[in-house]
């Protein structure tokens, strides 16, 4: 179940703007929900991105003694406050003292936001908008009220990777409603509001995206189609009894949609031309290269997660540009620069409570899961989103996107964070044991059986029973497939 991530983003990733008497949250928002669930490499892009844009961040980089040496007291002076502190500020003074003149200093460097490597870097990243990216890019372009808006963010947010909502309606409601008690808003969210912004959203690009099912993604397509599509009446009708369809039940389809065999079989080649998954177009796959962004490791007994170095960008706000907004200066080139510094503060926040909440819930699923790092697979304890949740404090969607995408080194080798997540399933002993351990246990027997008699999916049954496990021989049989291994008929060797 996908919740409401936008609440997670108000609640618990602080994008850094005073908000009590306004939404206007959409870049941060949308900048919140992408950089929580970026891969290490698509992170490191968008900061590069940001770098490029924006002139007043920039990375700490390692700095020689003689380039120490070299650096003024007042830059000295601005390392060492506290970033936090600085980070808060809800604004930016109007007269503190300067140095220098603004002539003098804003003509020596260029923003460089017209360069033409930087627009072939941005056309470049266009190419590749996600499923969520893209819908949110449509949204900012229509005229809907702030409530409105902030619905279709968290509707956007329970997507599924192909397209469909992946949560109920209440659920939805439930999840604005909070957003805008925390905004301290007493606007009352009915279901009925979410369902005509939902409309909406199916209308866009691409068509049928939001839908609850196959049969409402298809209805909404063929209602887009022009109404004198050959077989569009006929394939609307049809869809009213999906079921029948699906059970390929073709003479009880007939005869409650009163259609004959040529128009039934008209308006099935019609169905066939449309799309099943509105968001198949944005599955990118997975990526080529894996990076951990965790690392554990085992000291003095103890297991330690920390994160990986690596990865974790070190940014700041630039001290040479931020001394220009110190003065009451309400010129356009000055303003311009105190949105810029406002755009990079909330960036370096967004930054970094990604990796609180990567690290909180790595540490929790290595608490969880300490027998596996010290056993093996076949000590894999039942682990579900909910759980981890509930321990780090945070809504099931947060916890699914912070573990998508994300690894963690290991002893035992590089794994996705989603890995340690597994259904349970009850023992003799009233216990309960991991699928994933189960598959370990199966692929172990299978590894020493008689290759002249091996393990029938029976067999391999009763051995786990013996165990105290108890499953069925159809579930063994799936998790043996899940595992790629062929039948007992096939493994035989003949010898």
């Amino acid at each position: 179940m996908l919740g409401s991530l936008g609440i997670e983003i108000f609640m618990k990733l602080s994008v850094g703007l005073k908000i009590a008497n306004s939404l206007s949250l959409t870049p941060q928002l949308q900048q919140a929900i992408r950089l929580l669930q970026l891969s290490s490499l698509e992170l490191e892009q968008e900061i590069q991105i940001q770098l490029e844009s924006n002139p007043l961040l920039e990375k700490v980089e390692e700095l020689s003694s003689s380039d120490a040496d070299s650096n003024s007291e007042a830059e000295h002076e601005y390392e060492n406050k506290d970033l936090t502190q600085e980070l808060n500020a809800d604004y930016l003074p109007d007269d503190l003292p300067v140095d220098t003149d603004w002539d003098e200093v804003y003509t020596h460097q260029s923003t460089a936001l017209g360069a033409a490597e930087f627009e072939e870097r941005e056309d470049n990243r266009q190419s590749h908008l996600s499923l969520q990216e893209h819908m949110l890019n449509q949204v900012n372009l229509l005229h809907f009220s702030k409530i409105d808006q902030l619905i279709a963010y968290c509707i956007i947010d329970s997507l599924d990777e192909k397209g469909f909502l992946d949560a109920e309606i209440e659920e939805i409601t439930a999840s604005a409603q909070h957003l805008l008690q925390e905004l301290d808003y007493d606007d009352i969210i009915e279901d009925e509001e979410v369902l005509v912004v939902l409309k909406h959203l199916q209308r866009l690009d691409p068509i049928g995206i939001g839908s609850r099912n196959l049969a409402e993604c298809l209805k909404i397509q063929l209602e887009y189609l022009p109404a004198t599509t050959a077989s569009r009446y006929e394939a609307l009708k049809m869809l009213e009894y999906y079921p029948l369809l699906v059970a390929n039940d073709i003479n009880k389809l007939m005869k409650q949609t009163g259609l004959n065999a040529e128009q039934l079989k008209a308006a099935i080649n019609l169905v066939k031309t449309l799309k099943p998954y509105p968001g198949s177009d944005f599955d990118s796959g997975e990526s080529e290269y894996q990076i951990p962004d965790v690392v554990v490791m085992k000291k003095q007994d103890h297991w330690q997660v920390q994160l990986n170095p690596d990865v974790m960008p070190k940014l700041r706000i630039n001290s040479f540009y931020s001394s220009m907004i110190r003065r009451a200066d309400q010129s356009s080139d000055n303003q311009y620069l105190r949105n810029q510094m406002l755009e990079a503060k909330n960036f370096i926040k967004s930054i970094d409570e990604r990796h609180k909440t990567l690290l909180k819930v790595a540490s929790c699923i290595v608490r969880h899961q300490k027998a596996f790092l010290e056993q093996g697979p076949e000590a894999m304890k039942p682990l579900v989103l909910r759980d981890v949740a509930e321990e780090v404090e945070l809504h099931e969607s947060t916890v699914s996107r912070v573990t998508t995408n994300k690894y963690i080194l290991t002893p035992r080798g590089l794994f996705e964070l989603k890995y340690f997540f597994s259904s349970h399933v009850g023992t003799t002993a009233g216990g309960e044991c991991s699928s994933t351990a189960i598959r370990a246990m199966i692929k172990k027997m299978i590894s020493v059986e008689n290759p002249r008699k091996p393990l029938s999916d029976n067999a391999i049954a009763n051995l786990l029973k013996e165990d105290g496990i108890d499953v069925a021989r159809r579930t063994v049989a799936k998790y043996r497939e899940s595992l790629n291994i062929p039948s007992s008929s096939d493994r035989k060797v003949l010898i």
